[in-house]
């Protein structure tokens, strides 16, 4: 059986907690940035857990993480 192939473009983008979690990045955070509070900036520094909606999808895109 053939290797499985990582999806480089998700590779770069998601990261995966020691417990199996797969994280991402907040959204809307390189645009307006001068608009933006000083607090909301802030929370852009953390990174989200994936919704169990698409997490099944995102496995298959990081089949070795």
């Amino acid at each position: 059986m053939p290797k499985q192939k990582t999806h480089k473009g998700a590779y770069g983008r998601l990261g995966v907690t020691g417990s199996g979690k797969i994280t991402r990045r907040k959204g809307h955070v390189n645009n307006f940035r001068r608009k933006k509070h000083r607090r909301s900036k802030g929370q852009y520094d953390e990174m989200m857990v994936i919704s169990k909606t698409v997490r099944k999808r995102m496995r298959r895109l990081l089949p070795y993480a």
